[in-house]
């Protein structure tokens, strides 16, 4: 699977989270547990979007990072089975 750039920003009203790399894997969560877990669920459902659309996913871009962040940390597209693992 491939591994792309998220980045987390603490705002006031809670953490912003965005996958650099995946346009349009973007989220908000009331803290960064949250953000991490809407994020995760988000990029995997723009995955499977984009493919079946017919279109390839993003490549990651190991060099690519935001000066704004206050978190960033790599992430891949994972969904657990029905078991939850």
């Amino acid at each position: 699977m491939p591994v792309y750039m998220a980045m987390y920003k603490y705002l006031d009203e809670g953490v912003h989270g965005e996958v650099l790399d995946f346009p349009g894997a973007i989220t908000w969560g009331r803290d960064l547990e949250e953000a991490r877990r809407l994020l995760a669920s988000a990029l995997v459902d723009m995955a499977e979007t984009t493919l079946l659309r017919g279109e390839p996913l993003p490549q990651p871009d190991p060099d690519i990072s935001n000066p704004d962040a206050d978190l960033e940390e790599l992430i891949s597209i994972w969904r657990p089975n029905a078991s939850g693992t």
